[in-house]
Formats: structure tokens, sequence, C-alpha cells
């Protein structure tokens, strides 16, 4: 009687923790009223140096230096994380990537407060570009 009762739990355990890791890794859909937002500002160099300046003072914890997703706070987190440099990420419109900023989803924070201007969110998404192979 204890081993089907102990299998059951094991079962269960082994569901949860692999819908929970689907979960994380499916795609992450953004409304098209977000989807075809574009940046205002143009991709100067002159705007490179403060957009990481913002993007090491609220990304970099979690996502690193280069974007590898190896900041320091990363490895208490168990949302796996796309390099920002990888074409998968590169690919999205600027949009895309306001729109997560902004909103966040799972351990990713919502930054709506944290970068209340929307300039330097623009900024931001201007440095993740530099970041591509």
């Amino acid at each position: 009687m204890k081993k089907p009762f102990k299998l059951t739990i094991a079962l269960c355990f082994v569901a949860f923790y692999f819908s929970f890791t689907i979960v994380a890794q499916t795609d992450w859909a953004v409304p098209s009223k977000y989807k075809n937002l574009r940046n205002p500002i143009i991709n100067q160099t002159d705007f490179a140096e403060q957009g990481k300046k913002l993007y090491n003072a609220h990304c970099m914890s979690c996502h690193g230096n280069m974007g590898n997703g190896n900041g320091l706070k990363a490895t208490t987190l168990t949302t796996p994380f796309r390099s920002l440099s990888a074409a998968e990420v590169q690919n999205q419109t600027d949009g895309e990537i306001y729109y997560k900023i902004v909103f966040g989803r799972n351990e990713m924070p919502n930054f709506e407060r944290r970068i209340p201007n929307e300039e330097e969110r623009w900024l931001i998404i201007n440095y993740i570009r530099t970041l591509k192979n």
C-alpha cells in the first residue's frame, strides 16, 4: 500500500516540475499593439553609453554584463534565460522587447514603475541591439 502512494507522489512531483518547465519556455505572446511600436530614438552611437548605464542599473543583475543571463541574481532564478545577443531575441521588434521590459512575466519583473521614463526604456532597447553577435 505504501509503494503506490509514494509512486503517486513522485509522479505528481515530476508532472509538476515538467509543467513548470514547459510554461517557462513557452513563447511570450506580445499584443500586436506593442509589436508594431516604433522606437522614437534613432539608434545613434551618442545614445549607446546612456543605454548601457541604464542596462547596468536595471538589467545586468539578472541578464549579466553581455546579456547572457549570467548575472548575480540569475543563479537564484528558475526561469531559463535566453541570451539577449541570440537571433531569437535580436529578431524581435523593438516594440516586442519594449512590452517585455514594461510588463514582465514570471520571474522577469515589471519595469513599468521602476523605469517610468519611456525614453529610458527605448535607450535600453537600443543598447540591447548592440549586444547582437
